[in-house]
């Protein structure tokens, strides 16, 4: 596959999102499964992989995916965020989301922040972390002292590059202006556009953009009827039974553009999504190692202005039911 860069970091066009690989996210999962999907995922070209210190109880997350690419670091940008994983006694600072639960918690004071570095680091027995995010801005603490905790960690080496995570694009400039931020990581896919004024800020910055949930939960492969106990999807209003009988019906003509090209309405929507910016990198997620190569496959795919100017069309008349964006404001 052909490069792409975010910043200075170089990346392969489409990368892997290893939320999918603990449990509660997509239901049970097992240890087993969780390898094979990693390591299909590198089989097939994804140089970057994401995960996160949040994902799954204890870290387990970031502890699979560290026993996957064990003796196969080189090949690999090793991605993970912090704030959720709240230290004992710290104080867990709120904010609201549109997702049922209604709200999330982070803390990201800068006297945490070596520590969940140093944890992120022994969970996937890694010397240095190549991407290091703060999850989410914490409501409670100015974003630069945040993002100045992290600049330190790599002048000491911990980490090579800095990202931001679901910010806004006075945040991304403030960031960057502390130090230079290589990618900002961003809910964008054919069903949530992306901020304009943060694609704005980021091409103006030179910043790329990791793209999760480019598949819009597993909506856009076209193959998702309904949602079982233990998936988190269960609290996003797009799911809920009606409106996904909804979307699905609405969606029909995307999915009917892919059945024209002989492919499947995922690889669709990201090889639309990559065509968007030369430094956007979508970060799908999928549990088979087959839905995993098909997904990596999208990078190869050609759409012309013709076929663009139908998908555009066709999505302008396609109105989700149900709040997409995870973040209120």
């Amino acid at each position: 596959m052909t490069e792409r860069t975010l910043g200075a970091l170089a990346s392969s066009p489409i990368g892997f999102g290893a939320m999918v690989l603990s449990p509660g996210m997509y239901g049970e999962i097992d240890e087993q499964r969780g390898q094979d999907a990693l390591r299909a995922a590198i089989d097939a070209g994804a140089r970057l992989i994401d995960t996160a210190d949040g994902y799954g109880a204890d870290g387990h997350n970031e502890q699979l995916v560290g026993r996957a690419v064990h003796g196969r670091r080189d090949e690999v940008v090793l991605a993970t965020k912090f704030g959720f994983r709240i230290p004992e006694g710290a104080e867990a600072h709120r904010f609201p989301v549109h997702f049922a639960f209604g709200e999330l918690a982070v803390n990201c004071e800068p006297k945490y922040v070596r520590g969940y570095a140093e944890q992120s680091l022994r969970n996937l027995g890694a010397e240095v972390i190549d991407l290091y995010y703060p999850h989410f801005p914490d409501p409670q603490v100015p974003f630069e002292e945040t993002v100045g905790a992290v600049a330190e960690l790599i002048s000491d080496g911990l980490v090579r590059h800095l990202g931001v995570s679901n910010v806004t694009a006075a945040q991304l400039r403030a960031a960057h202006a502390v130090h230079p931020v290589a990618a900002v990581q961003t809910q964008w896919s054919m069903w949530q556009p992306i901020d304009p004024e943060l694609l704005a800020a980021a091409r103006e910055l030179g910043i790329g953009v990791v793209a999760w949930s480019p598949l819009g939960g597993g909506f856009l492969t076209g193959t998702v009827q309904q949602v079982g106990d233990g998936d988190f999807r269960q609290h996003h209003s797009r799911f809920s039974a009606e409106n996904l009988a909804a979307n699905n019906d609405r969606y029909a003509p995307v999915r009917a553009i892919a059945g024209e090209l002989g492919i499947t309405p995922g690889q669709l929507a990201l090889a639309w999504l990559l065509r968007q910016d030369d430094h956007v990198v979508p970060i799908p997620g999928s549990r088979t190692p087959g839905h995993i190569a098909e997904n990596l496959a999208a990078a190869e795919v050609v759409l012309d202005a013709d076929v663009l100017a139908r998908i555009d069309a066709a999505l302008a008349a396609f109105e989700p039911a149900g709040e997409g964006a995870l973040l209120k404001g």
